[in-house]
Formats: structure tokens, sequence, C-alpha cells
């Protein structure tokens, strides 16, 4: 399942705040949107993950985790409202590299949309929908430049990985939010410098929830 946190709006998940509400980013006072417009797939994240910015992808061009929950982009019919909770198939990933840091996109479909039966891995997606993902990657690519900020880039040679590929990102990334948590990431990080220690300190206070009910069952992908 994931969480859609986004529109025109820049809303973002407050990781650092207990009970990580969804809020309107802001920057020096100002509520943010994206000047570029409106995003044409629904945007959120997925539940339960972290990307660890102590870690370092072996793909990810020498960047560290966004230090946030991965992104998700669901590419289904339906407009999700910023809130709302939906099930996806998972169908691949795209690295992207955000002003030196790693920061995946998960590309899914929503397991009730129409398009789902024709959509189980990434290839299925340029068959089916041409065209979408190079328009995504666009986006990704572009959104920062009406605020002045230079292109953003990828790694993997700006392809998009599959749905094995994708999962074990949010395999490694569950593990890493499981970590944070319980604590064990912060008793583990004596050696790193006192800027990233100090994120891991206060995300694990605020401790991450799962965005979920309450359940003793593992999640599953």
């Amino acid at each position: 399942n994931i969480q859609y946190a986004c529109n025109r709006k820049k809303y973002e998940i407050a990781t650092d705040e207990v009970g990580n509400p969804i809020k309107q980013d802001e920057k020096k006072g100002v509520l943010r949107e994206f000047k570029k417009g409106d995003i044409f797939f629904n945007y959120g994240c997925l539940p339960r993950t972290w990307e660890d910015p102590t870690f370092i992808h072996p793909d990810a061009d020498g960047c560290r985790g966004d230090n946030d929950p991965l992104d998700v982009c669901e590419i289904g019919l339906k407009v999700i409202k910023p809130g709302d909770v939906r099930p996806v198939k998972i169908l691949g990933i795209l690295c992207m590299i955000d002003e030196g840091e790693a920061d995946w996109k998960v590309i899914t479909i929503d397991a009730e949309d129409k398009w789902a039966p024709y959509l189980n891995n990434i290839d299925d997606v340029e068959q089916n929908l041409p065209g979408t993902l190079d328009a995504i990657r666009e986006w990704f690519r572009t959104y920062k430049i009406p605020d002045g900020k230079p292109p953003n880039v990828f790694g993997l040679d700006e392809k998009f990985m599959d749905k094995s590929y994708a999962l074990e990102i949010i395999k490694e990334c569950n593990h890493a939010w499981k970590e944070l948590i319980t604590g064990e990431k912060e008793r583990n990080i004596s050696h790193m410098e006192e800027g990233v220690k100090k994120l891991v300190r206060k995300l694990s206070k605020s401790n991450l929830l799962s965005l979920q009910p309450e359940d003793s069952e593992p999640p599953t992908f």
C-alpha cells in the first residue's frame, strides 16, 4: 500500500514530527507549490521505508539516501486525494539524483485500476502506455528549473529498472526503516559525521510511523 501526499501543492510527510503528519512544505515561512504545474501522476510514498542517509547504494553514483520514505509514482486513471492509502502493484523504479542525494522513484499502478491486469513489469508500461515513463522522467528532470535550480540527473544511465530490481530497493529501505525505529541505527553510527547523527536521532524519536493500521503482519512486496 502507498500513502498519497501530493498534488500541485508541495505536501511532505513531516518525518521529524511525532505522528508524521502530512503538511504543505514551507520555505522561509512561505507555503510551497510546484511552480512547474500539476503532476500528471499520483505521487506519494511507500510506508515503512527509509532512504538511509548513512548508506551509499552502489548504483546511486556515490550518493547517500535522501532521509525520506521511498517516493511512489502511481500511473492509474483515478486522481487520489492527499492522505489516502491505496494498494498498488510494483512495476519498476527510477534512480533520481536530487542535489547530491539518491531519491528513488517507485513506479506503480493502483491494484484496482483498469490497466492493472495488463501491467506487471516496467516493459509492460512502455508497451501499453508508450511515452508515460519518458514523461515521468522529464517531469522530475525539469520541475526545479522554475525555482532557478539546474535540472535533476539520474543514475543507471537514466533507465527505469524492472520490478525485481525495485523490490530489492524496497526491501533494503524497509530494513533501514526497521533499524531506525528500533534504535539500532542510532546505536551504530558513532563513526558518522555529527550532522548525519543528528538527523537519525531526530527521526528515531519521531519513529517514522508505519502509516498503516497496527497489526502483527510484516509488509509484503
